[in-house]
């Protein structure tokens, strides 16, 4: 399969794919909503390949009333049995559950008056680690910090968030750069890392 030179080799010739991994791929992410969207859609993935979660994206979006965690918990059983016939979601039950008790999960830190933002950079001392990785066979699938983000995440009721879910998520929304050094977007997620300061309390 060819690919750009100047890109990571797994986003392949799928412009979807391409235009993810030039414009959203380990570029920080600080805003709370949109992280708790990544985490949930990440767990979505579980047994399946992430093109397959991300051109679902829009429909998840308009089925789970754009990850807004108030209202997600509101989601009684026949909410839960109309996604269950959504073909623009995954239509798993335990999946579908999921994200109903990632929202509730959300919704307790924030009642203890923690930023979910700032539980999860905290994971990396509040700075996206930079990595220079040659090849895809360097880049780890789990590390030390995504077990432990996928422990205390578990410990506040979150599932679907294993430590390779959570070092996915962890790629995706930039708390770590693992862009190949060799691939064209590696030096701006480096720049915006090197911009990127402590998550402020909001």
């Amino acid at each position: 399969m060819e690919t750009s030179p100047n890109r990571c080799p797994w986003c392949g010739q799928d412009p979807v794919y391409k235009h993810y991994h030039d414009h959203v791929w380990g570029r920080p992410v600080v805003d709370e909503q949109e992280l708790f969207e990544k985490l949930c859609l990440d767990g979505q993935q579980a047994g399946l390949s992430w093109i397959t979660i991300l051109k679902k994206q829009q429909s998840y979006e308009a089925a789970y009333d754009h990850f807004n965690p108030e209202r997600i918990v509101q989601y009684d059983d026949k909410k839960v049995a109309e996604l269950l016939q959504n073909p623009g979601v995954i239509r798993n039950k335990l999946k579908v559950q999921s994200i109903i008790k990632n929202a509730k999960g959300y919704l307790a830190l924030k009642e203890e008056g923690l930023s979910f933002s700032k539980f999860l950079w905290d994971f990396v001392d509040g700075a996206p680690v930079q990595n220079r990785y040659q090849s895809m066979a360097d880049v780890p699938v789990s590390t030390e910090a995504s077990a432990a983000m996928s422990k205390a995440l578990k410990r506040r009721g979150f599932t679907f968030v294993g430590p390779t879910i959570c070092y996915a998520f962890m790629q995706a929304v930039g708390i770590v750069n693992d862009h190949l050094v060799s691939c064209e977007q590696w030096e701006d997620c480096h720049e915006l890392g090197t911009q990127f300061s402590l998550v402020p309390q909001p």
